[in-house]
């Protein structure tokens, strides 16, 4: 085994995990951070990965013979051959020089691998007084009831053919957050339901795909979505018409949580916050 929990458990201040994400924090082990260095030399998706369900071959790897472990701090290094390469060094540590020692094993990976870009992230606890970058939030879907919400949502192949065919220059316009990406997997019916909510005909808002998948402790969760809507359709509930749908749906497919990272104080944010997820904690990006 090469990470001793003991020196890594006292700085992972939020639950996140290099190459994988957020993970619930009661599968927070040494076993998932061994996990990652095994896959970095088979290539192969973890079983609990949410990357699997789209197929293909996992872009991000670790680094393994780069990764610095020691009983104050942690730096893991990973590489994506994705465009042009990215380096990123996850900081696990408390004092503040971890930032500049990441920051320098990121600059000479990337010129070692060619990639273009290098930056380091840095995770912080959910009691972090001037939070910044993203959010990690948990919404337990056992806590209580999540009760259809009604309103003009459902199922893109539930809305008639008119409306569906206004889901292509949706997905277009909101290309930044993912929906066009998801749309070619929707064309391609690699993926599950997508929930839509449409205004005077028109597709206005979307999340999803809607799927369930064990985590790596055999947890059912909800998968993170693509969500977004358009902004001239903002300010008229389809947001949280729209996330009430899909927590709906995933509790009656028995799924017991769902992690979502959000800008801090974004819309996705302010909207999730109200909806009472509760905060694991941040990661803020910084790039070389």
């Amino acid at each position: 085994m090469f990470f001793r929990w003991d020196w890594l458990r006292p700085v992972l201040t939020a639950p996140i995990v290099p190459t994988l994400g957020p993970v619930h924090p009661d599968a927070l082990t040494v076993e998932i951070f061994e996990d990652i260095l095994r896959a970095a030399v088979t290539g192969d998706f973890l079983p609990y990965d949410k990357d699997r369900r789209w197929g293909g071959e996992k872009d991000e790897r670790v680094l393994r013979d780069d990764v610095v472990h020691h009983p104050e701090h942690t730096l893991v290094p990973t590489l994506t051959r994705h465009g042009r390469g990215t380096v990123r060094v996850y900081a696990y540590g408390l004092r503040d020089g971890v930032v500049d020692e990441a920051a320098e094993l990121a600059a000479k990976l990337a010129a070692a691998h060619g990639a273009v870009d290098a930056r380091v992230v840095r995770p912080s606890g959910p009691e972090a007084a001037h939070p910044r970058g993203t959010r990690i939030q948990l919404k337990d879907l056992t806590a209580r009831p999540c009760p259809a919400p009604g309103g003009p949502v459902r199922a893109v192949t539930a809305w008639p053919a008119a409306v569906q065919d206004t889901f292509a220059p949706f997905a277009a316009a909101m290309a930044a957050d993912g929906l066009d990406f998801l749309h070619t997997r929707m064309q391609a019916g690699r993926c599950g339901p997508v929930l839509a909510a449409a205004v005077d005909g028109r597709v206005a808002g979307a999340i999803g795909p809607m799927e369930v998948r064990p985590d790596a402790a055999g947890r059912p969760q909800l998968m993170p979505p693509y969500f977004a809507v358009l902004p001239e359709a903002r300010g008229r509930g389809l947001g949280r018409l729209l996330w009430r749908a899909a927590m709906h749906w995933g509790q009656s497919q028995g799924a017991g949580y769902q992690l979502v990272q959000t800008e801090v104080d974004g819309p996705s944010d302010r909207l999730c916050r109200t909806e009472g997820l509760t905060t694991l904690g941040f990661t803020h990006t910084t790039w070389v």
